[in-house]
Formats: C-alpha cells, structure tokens, sequence
C-alpha cells in the first residue's frame, strides 16, 4: 500500500528516533540479535550494527514510550557489558519498515 503524503506525517509525527552508541563489552555478546529480537517484538524500527572501534550503532524509531521500553530492556539484559551509553534524540523519519541487523 503506498501512503500518502497526510497518511506519512500521521504516522510519523508521534513517533521518535533515537541514535545511540553502545561501548564496553557490547559485541560478541549477542547484543545485536537481542536488539533485533527485542524491538521486533514491541514494534520498533530500524537498525543495529558493530562499529570498528568496538561500539555497537542503533538507530530506532517509535513511539516515545516504546523506544524507552526498548533501550531499558537492552540496558537490562546487557548491563555487565555496557560501560557508556550515548543517545541522541532525533525527529523521525519513517524510513524503516522492519528492524534489521546491518552489516
């Protein structure tokens, strides 16, 4: 279904996007497959990845509550391995349409 221009602002304009840069002991871990697992299960999208310096890259957009659900059950399940936790909020997009791991 292709979604018209007042369709896509509806859709987006309560929705939020947050980057995010995880450090620590965050890769090899799992962490990406629980990232994809965790917010396909509440509905968020977008994308994790591991960076060359050791950090892991989320860029996820949804309703503000989600996306806070989101990151503090990253935060939970992973909180022996994360050493700092940077994010920015950001305005959405609605680029995404699933959430993926990205190489």
């Amino acid at each position: 279904m292709v979604q018209g221009r007042g369709e896509w602002f509806r859709a987006t304009r309560d929705m939020n996007r947050v980057h995010v840069y995880y450090s620590g002991k965050v890769q090899g871990i799992g962490f990406r497959l629980a990232a994809e697992d965790t917010a396909r299960a509440l509905g968020v999208k977008g994308w994790v990845k591991n960076l060359a310096d050791s950090r892991v890259e989320i860029v996820a957009e949804a309703d503000e509550n989600v996306l806070e659900d989101f990151l503090s059950k990253l935060k939970s399940y992973f909180a022996g391995n994360i050493k700092d936790t940077n994010i920015k909020s950001q305005k959405a997009t609605g680029e995404f349409n699933d959430f993926e791991i990205a190489l």
